[in-house]
């Protein structure tokens, strides 16, 4: 793998730590991050060839889940920062990996909540309490910073999606097959 793969291979799992990172620390996620998010896709779908009907139905993954999730926004469910990520994250997934990643983040944001309101009942260790980000995130007024729950199942979905496979230079199944049985 050269280096131009190895950066394009590289550049989402990135995008997905600075957000799960930044929303853990702040409880935001900057438009920019979905910018670049966003940006990034399409910089890596033209680069591995990607036609623009292709293209267009990972746009149209994309707008279905800004607008349930931007009606979950209204609804004071998620942040607009989530929302907004979500759907980024949808552009690379397109249709045919939106429900592993849906149902992925909703595995992992539950346990997430979960484990952050269980949290929430017990009194900081002093020692904490010097830390602003984890008085912020024990506070009971603060939500929950699902753009790590978001940022997880990307990243477990992540391999799966053909602009991994492309640039990573991933074996097919039926290569691999082909492979063992002419080693026969």
């Amino acid at each position: 793998m050269d280096i131009l793969n190895t950066l394009v291979v590289f550049i989402f799992p990135i995008l997905m730590l600075i957000s799960a990172f930044y929303d853990l620390l702040t409880m935001r996620i900057p438009n920019i991050l979905v910018g670049l998010v966003t940006l990034a896709f399409f910089g890596t779908a033209l680069l591995m060839g990607m036609g623009f009907p292709g293209i267009g139905w990972h746009l149209a993954a994309g707008a279905v889940v800004l607008a349930v999730t931007f009606t979950f926004f209204a609804l004071g469910w998620i942040g607009g920062g989530d929302a907004k990520l979500a759907a980024g994250i949808a552009l690379w997934f397109g249709f045919d990996l939106l429900l592993p990643f849906l149902l992925y983040a909703a595995i992992v944001g539950g346990v997430l909540t979960l484990i952050i309101l269980v949290s929430r009942r017990f009194m900081l260790p002093a020692s904490f309490l010097r830390v602003g980000w984890i008085v912020k995130l024990h506070n009971e007024k603060t939500g929950i910073p699902y753009g790590i729950a978001l940022a997880a199942a990307a990243l477990m979905v992540y391999p799966q999606t053909p602009i991994f496979k492309h640039f990573a230079d991933v074996p097919s199944q039926s290569e691999v097959l082909f492979e063992q049985l002419q080693s026969l």
